[in-house]
Formats: C-alpha cells, structure tokens, sequence
C-alpha cells in the first residue's frame, strides 16, 4: 500500500534539513534525485525507492490545507512538502510518515496525516507488476498494459504535480488512469473532467459492492488487467446492464447549489495581450471580488495574478498551458483554464464553478452584465450557465449528483456577424435572445429555463443549438 504524507512548515525546509529527514529513516538507506532534481528518493541497499519527496512548494493563498486536507497549516505563506511512500515495500509508509515528521519538526510546523491511515488494497492478478518507480513515475502504484493505478488515501483527491505527472505519462503511453481510493474520499473538480474518457475512471472501495465507479456508480471489477463494470446477472447480449452500487444512491438533499459558467474566448496574438483578463473580471461580477490564487497544480500556490498566468503561457507556447484558479475560503470558486495557440488566435477555454449554501442565491440576474463585459472587452466566442443541485464546497462526492440545467448561453459578436441572414435573432425559443454590446454589433444572449428540478431546459438548449448549426 502507498501513502502520501505531507509537512507543512513555517520555514523552507534547506537540503540539510530534507538529508536529515530522507536519512531519518536509518544510515543503510541512500539518497538519489530524478526529476531534473525536483524529486529526492530515499532507496534501500538495493537501490529500491522507498520514498518519493517532492521540492518544497511556497503556498501564499489562504484556504489550500483545509481545502485539501482538512488540516490548519501555518499563517500564509508556508512551504508544503510532500512525499509519497512506493508500493510493494513494507517499510516505505513508515519512513515516509518519520520524514514527514522530521521536516515538521526541524522547520516549525506540522504533519499529515497525524497519524497514519487505514490502507486500501487492490485487488493483484496475473499481468499485473509493481510500477516501476526508478523510471522515475513515483505516482503510479499499479500497472498492466491496459491502464495505470493510482492509490490515493487523502480526503481531497487533488490535481496534484504528482497525479498531473501520472495523468500525462499514462496518455504518453496510451494507458488510461484508474484512481482508486476509500469510500469518504472526494475528487477535486480539476480532477473529475479527467477521468471522464474510457478507461481512465475513479474506483472507490465500498463494503458492500466491492469497487464501483464514483462518477457513474457502476459497480467494477478488476478484470483483463483494469477495473471494468460488471454485468447484471440478468443481463443479455441485447440488454447489457450494469448494476449501480447502493452507495452511490444514497443521496441527501442540502439545499446546496452550484453555478458552472464555462466560456471560450479568442484574442489576436499579440505582445500586448494578457490572459485571465475574462475571467477575472467574471468573477469579479458574480462574487464582488477577484479570484485569490492560481497555480499549475493543487495546492494552488500563487496569488491571483493574470501578468504571471500571461507568462506563463508565452514560455510554453506552442504547447498549452493549463491552470487552475480558486477563490476565498468565504466564497467558494474553482475554475480551470486552458491556453491554446491557434491559427485564430490565443483561445482560452474556461470552466468556472461557485458554491452558493442553502441560504444564498446565486447571482442570476448579473449574468447578462457579466457576459456583456466579456462579450465588449474580452472576445467572448460562445458561454454556457448552467445551475446544479451540488455541494457548496465543489468536492465530488462518490454519490449521485444531478446534472446541471441550462440558465442561459450566450454567442459572441463575431459569430452572430457571421451567421446567416437573422438565423441568429430568430430562434425556436419561446423568448427572443438578448442583445449584448454596442447596436451595430452585438453579441446575443438566450435565457433558459434553468429549474434544476426540471431536466426540459436541456430540449431548449439543444432546439437551438440545432437551429444555429442550421440542422
């Protein structure tokens, strides 16, 4: 079994102070480094990675330790470190915990877990093999020619450098990747949308079903070397079912409701652009302030800033960059941004969530201003709204949530201009869209039923889709 622990400290933790916590674990262990340096491994005499250390991450946004890990870390900033123990060596969780303590101990701060957790075994077949961490892949627990495992005992399951590591090898190499963790583990929102294609899937382990999947209850087994759904025993060739697990039917109703925003927007490659302009100024007009930090995993570890993000992007083009945005404790928010160079232009593909409790209402009536100002300043392309019965605090329960329903979609001014005589302003909807912007060239918006307790708007928004596409 793996386990990840993690140090957070008021201080940096220095190489002689991540020597000492690596050699806590006893004199015949050695120290070795992969990773261009970003990673330290403890190995016993065989060369055999015991545990995987990651460099020290300078938090300096508010909220990541609890967010994440249900812990209270030290006043912003603080430095996380975190280390992960390899499968199939039965001292590895052990020496990672001693280190972990180690470096709290030596740089003023904490451990987590505070103790160690209850250990989640996966089922081990023929064609299955321990991954091999040498090739420098600490994240992987699991792997046959078909997918890459991944354990992770932590209440979050977070885009960790770790797990956006592993989701990229495993891509590399044409594998899907299977998360499996223990029943009352939640997914971050940057995770789920990666776990979406076949065979990737998040495997949770349940008392009474044995695994299922967390995102659609199917209820798995491992088999020809990944987790697939298993057959209803009244199946037939022409009706194959899936049971779904009765965990993930036991759903409470809180009241808690989620806003999904999700927008493209294309701006003209330019020296002078800056990126993240759109959706700060959309958070700015549904929350009343900017979003608190970003970073290009979780914990997300720097402060807002749409120069950096700008950056960022320039260094890496023409490949993509992504990132993930999130707001304040107060105000829950987590988006996630990804930067393309296209022959259009530099596109930006966003996907914004907000919790709102049962008492708060989201804002729905600042939605045409909010998409007006991306239309007029930002070269909106096309936004979706869409309002969900889900939790306030955006972590994806292995549970069934509904699905959202559509508030409204907006087409921006340069795809209205290029659509058809008036196929754009003349609709199937019953009410007739919204202009947005100046007269001459306006951007249109189309509000939609958007009643989450009925699932209709869907048949709305679909009639005019169709008659846009010109179906």
């Amino acid at each position: 079994m793996t386990k990840d622990v993690i140090a957070l400290t008021q201080r940096m933790p220095d190489p002689w102070t991540m020597l000492a916590g690596l050699l806590s674990g006893g004199p015949d262990k050695l120290v070795d480094t992969v990773g261009e340096g970003a990673v330290m491994r403890l190995c016993d005499g065989e060369g055999r990675p015991l545990v995987s250390v990651e460099a020290p991450l300078l938090v300096q946004v508010d909220g990541e330790a609890e967010r994440l890990l249900g812990a209270a870390p030290p006043p912003v900033p603080y430095w996380w470190t975190e280390a992960r123990a390899t499968a199939g060596v039965e001292e590895a969780e052990r020496l990672a915990g001693t280190l972990a303590a180690r470096l709290a101990a030596l740089a003023d701060g904490s451990a987590w877990p505070p103790e160690a957790a209850q250990s989640l075994a996966v089922v081990q077949t023929d064609g299955v093999s321990v991954a091999p961490t040498p090739a420098a892949q600490p994240a992987v627990d699991v792997l046959t020619d078909k997918v890459a495992v991944v354990i992770q005992d932590r209440p979050v399951v977070a885009m960790t450098a770790w797990l956006s590591d592993a989701l990229r090898t495993a891509a590399d190499a044409e594998l899907g990747l299977q998360v499996v963790t223990p029943a009352g583990t939640t997914l971050s929102p940057a995770v789920r949308d990666s776990l979406s294609n076949w065979p990737s899937r998040w495997v949770v382990q349940d008392a009474r079903d044995g695994y299922y999947d967390g995102l659609s209850g199917a209820v798995l087994r491992w088999q020809d070397g990944m987790f697939a759904p298993v057959a209803a025993d009244d199946a037939t060739a022409d009706d194959p079912r899936t049971p779904v697990a009765a965990s993930y039917q036991e759903v409470t109703t809180t009241g808690d409701r989620q806003l999904a925003v999700t927008f493209r927007t294309v701006h003209p490659a330019d020296d002078r652009l800056v990126l993240g302009g759109a959706l700060e100024s959309i958070w700015r007009e549904l929350t009343g302030a900017p979003p608190a930090g970003w970073g290009t995993a979780e914990p997300t570890n720097l402060r807002w800033s749409p120069r950096q993000l700008t950056d960022l992007a320039r260094e890496r083009a023409p490949e993509p960059t992504w990132a993930v945005v999130v707001g304040t404790p107060e105000r829950p928010g987590l988006a996630t941004v990804r930067i393309n160079r296209t022959k259009a232009g530099v596109e930006e593909h966003v996907t914004l969530t907000i919790g709102y409790g049962p008492d708060e209402e989201p804002p729905v009536d600042a939605l045409p201003g909010a998409a007006e100002l991306l239309a007029t300043r930002h070269h909106l392309q096309s936004m979706l709204v869409q309002l969900r019965k889900a939790r306030r605090d955006l972590a994806v329960p292995p549970r069934f949530e509904g699905p959202g329903v559509p508030l409204a979609f907006v087409l921006g001014a340069e795809e209205v201009r290029l659509m058809p005589g008036d196929r754009a302003r003349r609709t199937p909807l019953s009410e007739p869209p919204v202009p947005l912007g100046p007269k001459s060239r306006p951007a249109l918006y189309y509000p939609l039923p958007g009643d989450p307790s009925d699932l209709s708007g869907w048949q709305d928004f679909e009639r005019l889709m169709r008659h846009l596409k010109g179906a």
